[in-house]
C-alpha cells in the first residue's frame, strides 16, 4: 500500500523559463574552484620604458653634477684653496722659511702641496700660490711647481704646471701671451722677472738649449677645448733678472712619479671614484624604491638633490683620477 500510494502521488513538473536560468546562475556562483589557474607573468613594455627613463635620467644628474663640480664646485675649492695658500706663503716668506730647493730643514723632500710661490702675471690677471708637486691631488689648489727642476728664479729650467679649466683654470688663458709679455715669480730668494719668447704645441721645434748660468721658466697646461685636450701647451720665458744659485737635487725627472708629469694621472684614485660611482647606483635603486612606495613626485622630490650630492662627490674624486692638467 505503501509503494502504490507513493506511484500514485503526482510529481511536480521540471521549473522551466527565467526562473530556471537564474537558479543554475546562482547555483554556479556559489561554487569556487580550490585552484586557480597559474598566468605566466609578461614583461611589460612599461618597466622596459620607465628603466630606460630612470637610466637616461640618472646618466643626465651624474653629467650635470660632474660639469658643476668642474666649472662652478671646483672654482669655489680653488678660491678657499688660494686665500689659505697665499696666508701660508705669507708667513713663511716673513719668517724666512719658504722653501728654495727640494728639501726642506730636515732634509727630506718638500711635502706635496707647500706653498713655494707667488706667480703673477700681469696680462691675463693672473695672480697665484704655486705649490710643490704636480699630482692631480695638488694641482686643485693652483698651479704646482714640478719638483725634478729647479725652482723658479735660480739657473736652469724650472718647470710649472697648471690647470686647463677645473678648479679655477688658472691656466686657461696660457694661449694669449705672445713674446715678450713678462712675468713675475716670487720666492724665498726674491722677486723674479721673465719674458716670454715663445709658445709650443705637440710638433713644435724645442727651445734652443739653454746657456750657461742662464734661467729659464716653462708654464705648461691643456691644449685644445677644455676637458677634451689634444696635447700640451707649452710657454717658455727667460729669467732678465738676476739668477740665483741653484740648490742640490736629490731627484732627477726619471724618479718623478708617473702621476706628477704632464697629463698625468693618479691610477690609485680609482677605486675610491668607483666605489663612489657605486654609491650613485644604490642611490638611484633607492629612488626606485620610493617610487614604488610614494609616488613619483615624493620620490624625485627626495631623490633629485641626493643624486645630485653623490654625482658632485663622485665628479670630485674622478677629477683625481683623470690627467692632471684638466
Amino acid at each position: 500500500m505503501a509503494l502504490e500510494s507513493l506511484l500514485q502521488k503526482p510529481v511536480p513538473a521540471p521549473v522551466s523559463g527565467p526562473r530556471a536560468l537564474s537558479g543554475r546562475l546562482l547555483r554556479l556562483r556559489s561554487v569556487r574552484p580550490s585552484w586557480r589557474p597559474q598566468v605566466p607573468v609578461k614583461f611589460a613594455p612599461r618597466d622596459a620604458r620607465w628603466g630606460a627613463g630612470a637610466v637616461i635620467i640618472a646618466c643626465s644628474l651624474l653629467l650635470l653634477g660632474f660639469v658643476g663640480q668642474v666649472v662652478i664646485g671646483s672654482g669655489l675649492q680653488h678660491q678657499r684653496a688660494a686665500l689659505v695658500g697665499y696666508g701660508a706663503l705669507r708667513v713663511s716668506l716673513a719668517k724666512g722659511e719658504t722653501p728654495v730647493g727640494q728639501l726642506d730643514v730636515n732634509s727630506e723632500l718638500v711635502a706635496a702641496g707647500t706653498p713655494v710661490a707667488l706667480l703673477q702675471i700681469p696680462k691675463l690677471g693672473v695672480t697665484e700660490v704655486v705649490g710643490e708637486g704636480t699630482a692631480a691631488s695638488v694641482l686643485r689648489s693652483g698651479p704646482g711647481h714640478r719638483r725634478d727642476t729647479v725652482m723658479p728664479g735660480q739657473v736652469g729650467t724650472s718647470v710649472i704646471l697648471g690647470r686647463q679649466i677645473g678648479y679655477g683654470g688658472p691656466f686657461q688663458n696660457l694661449s694669449k701671451l705672445v713674446p715678450g709679455d713678462e712675468l713675475t715669480v716670487t720666492t724665498g730668494q726674491g722677486v723674479n722677472t721673465y719674458r716670454i719668447f715663445s709658445l709650443r704645441r705637440s710638433g713644435d721645434p724645442l727651445p734652443a738649449a739653454i746657456a750657461t748660468g742662464e734661467g729659464r721658466l716653462e708654464l705648461d697646461t691643456a691644449d685644445g677645448l677644455p676637458l677634451f685636450p689634444i696635447g700640451v701647451l707649452h710657454v717658455d720665458a727667460v729669467l732678465i733678472s738676476a739668477a740665483q744659485p741653484a740648490s742640490a737635487r736629490v731627484m732627477t725627472y726619471p724618479a718623478l712619479p708617473a702621476a706628477e708629469r704632464v697629463m698625468g694621472a693618479d691610477s690609485t684614485a680609482w677605486p675610491a671614484a668607483l666605489a663612489a660611482l657605486f654609491a650613485f647606483g644604490v642611490g638611484i635603486a633607492a629612488v626606485r624604491w620610493l617610487w614604488r612606495r610614494w609616488g613619483w613626485r615624493q620620490a624625485w622630490l627626495v631623490g633629485v638633490p641626493v643624486l645630485l650630492a653623490l654625482g658632485v662627490a663622485c665628479s670630485d674624486l674622478i677629477v683625481d683620477a683623470l690627467p692632471n692638467l684638466l
